[in-house]
C-alpha cells in the first residue's frame, strides 16, 4: 500500500481512512480511562485474572503487544530503532504487495533476525470497497468482489512468502480494515487453522478476561494522534485488569494514521521502566503463552 502524497489524500483516500470517520478513538478510550481513575499511581493489587489463576511470565501483571501495520517506511525509520534501543520486541504486519516490502527487504529481514515478528496482513490488503470512506480501495482489490476461496488462497500464500523472508512457520494475522467477509461470506473459517492468533479491530484494545479470550478473534486498538500519556493510561488499565492491551499502530512520526515519534517513545520508555510489571513482547509470543495458560486445568477451589 502506497503512501498518500498530501493532506487531502490522507483525509480521503489513505488506507484505513474509514477508521478516522468511525469515531473519535482517542476521546472514547481516554474517557474510559479517566472513569477508571488510572491517571494516578500504578495499581498495587494484582488483577482479577491473576488471582483466578492466569499467570504472566516472571510475575508480570499484564502484557502489551506493540504491532505496526502496512509495512510503512516510518516504522523502519522510527519505530524499529526505538524498540531496539530499549530492548523491546514488536510485531510488523506486512501486506506483501506494498513496494516498501521489496524495496526495504533487508530491513524487514534484519527486524526478524533481531527477534521482531513479521505477521500476515494479506497479499494485497483487500478491503470491502462498499463501506463508507473506502473510495481508496482499488476495484481489483475489492473484498466484496472476491470469493472466500480466493481470499483464503491469498492469505495462505502470504504465509509462504513471509516464510521466505524470515524462515518461520508459525504466524499471526491481522485482518485488513477489520473486514471478515469476502463476497458476503465470512472467510475466516478458511484460514483460521493456519494461525496461532488473529486480530480484529474493535474497542480500546484492553482485554476483559484472558481465560475467555478467543485467540482467533483478539480485539485491537488502532491509535492515531494519541499522546504518550494517553497510551500509557491504557496500559495502566490493562494492569488493573491483569490482562493485556493490543496496540496496532500505523505511521510513527510520519506516513498516515500516525502517532508522533515522541508519544511512541514515551510509551516505550514507560514499558521499559516497568518490565517487572508489564510483559512486552511480540503478539505471537504473547498468544502462544495465552493458549498454554488457557489449556491448563482450572485451579482447585
Amino acid at each position: 500500500m502506497e503512501r498518500a502524497e498530501n493532506a487531502d489524500d490522507l483525509a480521503g483516500s489513505a488506507p484505513h481512512a474509514d477508521l478516522l470517520e468511525r469515531g473519535m478513538w482517542r476521546r472514547r478510550v481516554l474517557a474510559c480511562v479517566l472513569a477508571a481513575g488510572l491517571h494516578g499511581a500504578m495499581p498495587a493489587a494484582a488483577a482479577a485474572d491473576t488471582r483466578s489463576g492466569f499467570a504472566w511470565p516472571q510475575g508480570a501483571r499484564a502484557a502489551v503487544s506493540l504491532a505496526y501495520d502496512d509495512a510503512l517506511d516510518s516504522q523502519l525509520d522510527h519505530a524499529l530503532p526505538a524498540l531496539d534501543k530499549l530492548g523491546l520486541k514488536g510485531s510488523f504486519y506486512l501486506p506483501l504487495s506494498n513496494p516498501a516490502v521489496a524495496r526495504r527487504m533487508e530491513g524487514w529481514r534484519a527486524a526478524a533476525r533481531a527477534g521482531h515478528e513479521l505477521g500476515n496482513h494479506s497479499l494485497f490488503h483487500q478491503c470491502a470497497r462498499s463501506k463508507p470512506g473506502r473510495d481508496w480501495v482499488e476495484p481489483h482489490r475489492d473484498l466484496d468482489a472476491m470469493s472466500v476461496a480466493q481470499m483464503g488462497d491469498q492469505v495462505l500464500l502470504a504465509n509462504t512468502m513471509l516464510a521466505a523472508i524470515d524462515g518461520r512457520q508459525e504466524r499471526t494475522f491481522t485482518l485488513p480494515c477489520g473486514d471478515t467477509q469476502a463476497g458476503g461470506r465470512d472467510y475466516l473459517p478458511a484460514v483460521r487453522a493456519a494461525f496461532v492468533a488473529i486480530k480484529v479491530i474493535g474497542g480500546s484494545g484492553v482485554i476483559d478476561a484472558m481465560h475467555t479470550l478467543d485467540p482467533l478473534a483478539v480485539p485491537v486498538a488502532t491509535p492515531s494522534g494519541s499522546s504518550g500519556a494517553e497510551l500509557i493510561a491504557i496500559v495502566k488499565q490493562a494492569v488493573q485488569r491483569g490482562t493485556m492491551v493490543n496496540f496496532t499502530f500505523h505511521g510513527i512520526g510520519g506516513d498516515y494514521l500516525s502517532v508522533s515519534a515522541q508519544a511512541h517513545a514515551e510509551l516505550l520508555r514507560f514499558l521499559a521502566d516497568n518490565r517487572q510489571l508489564v510483559w512486552t513482547d511480540t503478539f505471537i509470543n504473547i498468544m502462544q503463552h495465552v493458549r498454554q495458560q488457557q489449556a491448563r486445568p482450572p485451579a482447585a477451589p
